[in-house]
């Protein structure tokens, strides 16, 4: 017998076509309703059930109940960083249902990507960070050094803070509509809450895109000058 990661069981619960719709629909980290899955999986409500029953039960998904609704989200960063990281492997060998990228230009400018920027302005930032010598690629992998640290601190990032968690700080994330790497990774989320925070940019209700406001594009392009 065969030992070892039995990888068919997972690509079996992603590889169905209604499955991998609401995988999909739960990067953008909002927490959904079994009726809102089922809408983006163009299925019943029933069957809706079924499908997130298996996703749990392979440890993709997790539930929580509120008042009368269960809501679903992706288990975990792992999770999410699965899902992502195939999003980005079929978009480079032209798996694509329509045109390379998101259709409309916002989510192709900024996007939510689970919990961190995403999107032209999601390359652009992870370049200028690294133009500017506040991250080192390091093969493939990221580092954020002295300087970068010092930066931050400057625009209120506690990167203190974030080194304790046990969550990776900096991580490379491949963008599926640019083809780029865009941040990831604790730095990743604390940046875009920043944003959301400061008022520069705000969340479109039943989209991923982030939306910027004249001042916060002024701010950001300000603060990430490198295109990426």
């Amino acid at each position: 017998m065969k030992e070892g990661p039995d990888i068919a069981q997972i690509g079996a619960l992603i590889g169905d076509p209604a499955r991998a719709n609401m995988l999909a629909a739960l990067t953008g980290g909002r927490a959904l309703t079994a009726t809102e899955l089922a809408g983006v999986g163009g299925i019943t409500v029933q069957t809706a059930s079924t499908h997130l029953a298996k996703l749990e039960a392979g440890g993709l998904l997790t539930q929580r109940k509120q008042g009368r609704h269960r809501y679903f989200t992706l288990a975990d960063e792992a999770a999410a960083r699965l899902i992502e990281s195939m999003m980005g492997f079929a978009a480079g060998r032209g798996h694509l249902r329509h045109r390379p990228g998101p259709k409309e230009p916002a989510l192709r400018k900024a996007r939510i990507c689970y919990d961190h920027l995403a999107g032209d302005y999601g390359v652009r930032m992870l370049d200028s960070l690294i133009a500017s010598g506040a991250i080192d690629a390091v093969g493939d992998g990221l580092a954020l050094t002295e300087k970068g640290e010092n930066d931050l601190r400057r625009i209120g990032i506690d990167v203190g803070t974030l080194r304790s968690s046990r969550r990776p700080l900096c991580r490379s994330c491949l963008d599926w509509s640019e083809r780029r790497a865009h941040l990831a990774g604790s730095l990743g989320k604390a940046l875009l809450s920043s944003f959301l925070d400061k008022g520069w940019a705000r969340r479109i209700a039943e989209s991923r895109s982030i939306i910027f406001s004249p001042e916060g594009d002024r701010q950001f392009l300000t603060l990430f000058p490198v295109e990426g």
